[in-house]
């Protein structure tokens, strides 16, 4: 198999629904992504195999393909887009490394976008002319004889499940919040962001991270999904937009072109679970890939885990035994936000910057799916 390696990975801030990126269609989210990797790399962009996106509630069509003209490269550049859920930006660059490694192609551009701001309405048709068409939020994860539980109400039963309590949940997202907050301070988001225009503005950084948030304010907070429950607001991701896009290719055309690789693509993994219990994909995901690695969880350096609800987190970290002092160093979801197609290549992006500044040897990006999946991706950093 040839190598696929990771070149450079960026991301726009990530906005609030309604909030500051409210404004931009998604290819007006990604546009700038797509330009800054192809300026950065000094690409021929006629060069690109593909651009491989994952999206989730956008207006259907190819999101890709708009993306690849609204940045403005030549119409020789195709594009593909792909649902996989919440898991969608991870996905679209796991095929992008399977090509590579196939020998189907070089050279990708791979991540996912999302705009709760800008998602469209969506209607059931009546079943007879005269019938009264209905509005619907979102669609079936599961065949409905199987249940087909919200997001929020499977974080319930995992947190019922697992015994994971309410306070255990609210101190893990307010450490998350402080995590994101002294890294917004340090600047150490500073060379994975690309400033993106909207509505007359620059927007410079992240919108939801809270630094006056405490455990006092987030116990005060009434549980949202069912009477009685541990899952609020506090300890729930929001609901956002954003993007994220990672720069691909072989080794050998990153050599050609005197280019740096950062990350080595090493495995990939995906596995169902119960859905009822979607966050807690991660763990059959990850211990199938480290199992064919022949790996154990303390060789995992770093790890970033999509932070839908602490519940799942915690359940799925305790599961797989994994230290909390690896896992998202910046903080993650529920400070940053869940724009859900582009999150898992935001998990990559986040992986590829603390790789690159640090001499972390494996990393780890995974996720819960709605529908009862997981997905694990295994790097590997390239020494410079």
């Amino acid at each position: 198999m040839k190598e696929a390696v990771m070149v450079l990975a960026k991301r726009t801030p990530v906005g609030r629904i309604g909030g500051q990126l409210s404004t931009l269609e998604p290819e007006q989210l990604l546009a700038p992504l797509i330009q800054q990797l192809v300026h950065e790399a000094r690409l021929p962009p006629e060069w690109i195999d593909d651009v491989i996106i994952g999206n989730v509630v956008g207006p259907g069509g190819n999101i890709a393909r708009k993306s690849v003209l609204e940045a403005g490269l030549p119409e020789t550049v195709p594009g593909v887009t792909v649902d996989r859920q919440c898991g969608s930006g991870l996905e679209a660059i796991i095929l992008a490394a399977r090509l590579i490694q196939s020998g189907a192609g070089e050279l990708f551009l791979a991540g996912g976008v999302e705009s709760t701001s800008r998602a469209p309405w969506r209607m059931l048709r009546p079943e007879t002319l005269s019938g009264t068409p209905k509005l619907y939020t979102r669609a079936a994860f599961t065949p409905s004889a199987l249940g087909d539980p919200d997001m929020g109400l499977a974080a319930e039963y995992t947190a019922k499940k697992y015994g994971i309590s309410r306070e255990a949940q609210d101190r893990y997202a307010l450490e998350s919040h402080m995590k994101a907050v002294k890294a917004q301070r340090t600047g150490r988001f500073a060379g994975e962001l690309v400033p993106v225009a909207s509505d007359g503005f620059i927007v410079t950084g992240d919108e939801c991270p809270r630094p006056d948030t405490s455990l006092l304010k987030l116990g005060r907070l009434a549980p949202a999904f069912t009477e009685g429950g541990t899952v609020t607001a506090g300890n729930a991701c929001p609901l956002n937009d954003g993007a994220a896009l990672v720069l691909m290719m072989s080794r050998d055309l990153c050599d050609r072109l005197n280019l740096t690789p950062v990350l080595r693509f090493v495995d990939s993994q995906a596995s169902g679970v119960d859905p009822h219990y979607p966050g807690m994909g991660p763990v059959p995901a990850v211990r199938r890939l480290l199992y064919r690695q022949r790996l154990h969880m303390d060789e995992l350096d770093i790890v970033e885990f999509n932070e839908a609800f602490a519940s799942q987190v915690l359940a799925s970290l305790q599961e797989l035994q994994l230290p909390p002092d690896k896992v998202n160093l910046g903080g993650g979801a529920l400070a940053l936000g869940h724009p859900y197609g582009a999150s898992g290549a935001i998990l990559m992006t986040r992986l590829y910057a603390e790789m690159l500044y640090h001499p972390y040897r494996r990393g780890l990006a995974t996720l819960g799916i709605g529908g009862g999946m997981g997905l694990a991706v295994l790097v590997e950093g390239i020494q410079r």
